[in-house]
């Protein structure tokens, strides 16, 4: 089933990243993790569907989306960046295999982080982040989504790493086996995991390398 929604508020969270509000369809529902397709409400551009993760959550009166712009694209993110308040778009029903099934450790690579957002964001208004940990890689500091969110809500337990940027206070290089066994990773607990193909598979072979049952990684098919 298609619903039309309606943008509410279009802003930049970083230098190529908007965050997108909506109405939200009646009786519309999500999970923290989950997705949708996403398409703008224009002729030519309707049938151009790409999947979006919801940063909002499932109780909230409207619908937000994270969207990482990627001009060379000359697709759906492009076109969302000129979009503005009033203009409609059109979405599925939510899907997606990425949702939270108990205390364990987070990994991610750029925009990959969205639907850890809804997730932890969930966990930290029900006082259960707990033991939680994240790894978030990006090439530089300013890639950082919602950089001041995640220290807020998990402190010590935010591991950022760069891979083109060697600052102090930021961990250089990428997320490999020996950098979680430095963090005191623990293989007998659930693994999410979310970012570019490459890196989802090299992290994928250093995971079942130390140790953590597939059944245990949890990410998109």
């Amino acid at each position: 089933m298609q619903h039309k929604i309606t943008i509410l508020l279009l802003e930049h969270v970083n230098h190529n990243v908007v965050r997108l509000r909506t109405d939200k369809p009646t009786n519309y529902r999500f999970t923290p993790g989950q997705a949708t397709e996403l398409s703008i409400d224009k002729n030519h551009l309707k049938e151009e569907k790409r999947p979006f993760t919801f940063t909002s959550l499932p109780e909230d009166d409207t619908l937000e989306f994270t969207i990482k712009i990627y001009p060379s694209h000359n697709g759906v993110t492009e076109q969302i960046e000129q979009l503005k308040v009033g203009d409609k778009l059109l979405i599925g029903e939510a899907w997606g295999a990425i949702n939270y099934q108990g205390e364990g450790t987070f990994i991610a690579g750029g925009a990959g982080i969205t639907p850890f957002i809804a997730i932890l964001k969930q966990l930290n208004v029900k006082g259960n982040l707990n033991n939680n940990q994240l790894f978030y890689a990006n090439k530089q500091e300013k890639d950082i989504i919602y950089k001041n969110n995640l220290e807020a809500w998990l402190g010590d337990h935010l591991h950022l790493t760069l891979s083109k940027d060697n600052l102090e206070n930021y961990h250089y290089g990428h997320i490999d086996a020996d950098y979680l066994r430095s963090h005191n990773f623990e293989t007998s607990r659930p693994v999410y995991l979310c970012g570019p193909p490459a890196m989802e598979k090299a992290i994928t072979a250093d995971l079942i390398k130390l140790g953590v049952p597939e059944q245990l990684i949890i990410k998109e098919a």
